[in-house]
């Protein structure tokens, strides 16, 4: 018996699937076209969407040295892996241990926190964290303070010795608005809220943003963008005909073949399903289960045979990579490199 492919010598017909592959020239690409238009800090990726440092290597060697966390997992990882000069967790945190250990991270890089209330700013400061930033609502109902409040929550982070960098805010309600001028008329409506309260509560960062409206703020008082799923892409965001492609795949094997479906051993356990069904090009998802995906082909493509190797398109990056352990980074049919997806679960 011979010994197992290693990365390297490795084909893609020889993966176990379910598995995670990303086409590196794909990825570079997206990175590049991101940057081109937010360089340097002026981007700060969202690291959520991956939960690679390995991925988000390539994003610092682009220019990056900024990142968005949303969970403190994702934050010490980071910092334990030595990614990013600045590191932003944009969310609120009540664990105190958590907070702990993201404050001792503080000894090898920046750290900033989001806030929106006195109780997460008591938390941060007893835990001794150092910088926040003041969540504010710009119209998501999710977290982030009213513009009325921060004032008077920035001033009793500066009374617990905290630094207020500036403010924070997600329009993550406007991403997918069809019509592109008028989600670009909501952005800035909701960017004018951050550019009031960035006068009423001091600091420097106004930090906003995600991929569905990564251009869309010229003219605006946003200065840093927290954008994620363009290194990647899904289906939910290619409906809006942005500049990324799709770099990322759940590739599945054809296990069960019938007279007008077939079935792939990619499920509900191997997906993000919050944004709808995945996609396999040139063919109709019927349903997904718990370890399948039931689908038939279109006309315009042979019936697939048990055994035949199918790219799953995801609908939601997010949390379909938090589903795998591994990316095997492929160049064609070649897989060049395994990639560990260290900083999934909380």
């Amino acid at each position: 018996m011979g010994s197992s492919p290693t990365a390297g010598t490795m084909e893609i017909s020889d993966l176990p699937t379910p598995a995670v592959v990303i086409d590196l020239a794909v990825l570079r690409d997206n990175i590049t076209r991101m940057a081109t238009v937010h360089p340097g800090t002026r981007l700060r990726p969202h690291v959520k969407a991956h939960k690679c440092t390995s991925l988000a290597r390539l994003q610092q060697d682009a220019g990056h040295t900024a990142f968005t966390c949303a969970t403190p997992r994702e934050l010490i990882g980071m910092a334990t892996a030595g990614v990013g000069t600045d590191l932003l967790l944009a969310n609120e945190v009540l664990d105190p241990q958590r907070l702990s250990q993201m404050a001792h991270a503080q000894n090898t890089t920046q750290v900033t926190v989001a806030v929106d209330s006195q109780d997460t700013i008591r938390a941060a400061a007893h835990a001794g964290i150092k910088n926040v930033l003041i969540d504010v609502n710009v119209g998501l109902p999710r977290c982030g303070c009213s513009i009325d409040d921060a004032p008077r929550l920035a001033d009793q982070a500066r009374s617990h010795g905290l630094e207020v960098r500036g403010v924070m805010g997600y329009e993550g309600h406007l991403m997918m608005i069809a019509d592109k001028q008028e989600r670009r008329e909501k952005v800035r409506e909701a960017m004018q809220i951050l550019a009031d309260a960035i006068l009423r509560v001091g600091g420097d960062i106004v930090s906003a943003g995600g991929t569905g409206t990564f251009d869309m703020y010229d003219g605006t008082a946003v200065n840093e963008v927290q954008t994620g799923s363009y290194a990647l892409m899904d289906t939910y965001y290619s409906q809006l005909g942005l500049p990324f492609r799709q770099a990322m795949w759940v590739l599945g094997t054809v296990i069960s073949v019938s007279p007008e479906w077939a079935v792939i051993d990619v499920g509900l356990k191997a997906l993000g399903m919050d944004h709808g069904d995945p996609s396999i090009d040139q063919h109709k998802v019927w349903f997904c289960s718990d370890e399948h995906i039931t689908f038939s082909p279109s006309d315009r493509v042979t019936f697939p045979n048990i055994g035949d190797q199918m790219r799953i398109t995801p609908a939601h990056i997010d949390p379909t990579m938090s589903m795998h352990s591994t990316a095997f980074v492929v160049d064609g049919d070649a897989v060049i490199d395994q990639w560990p997806i260290d900083l999934r679960g909380w």
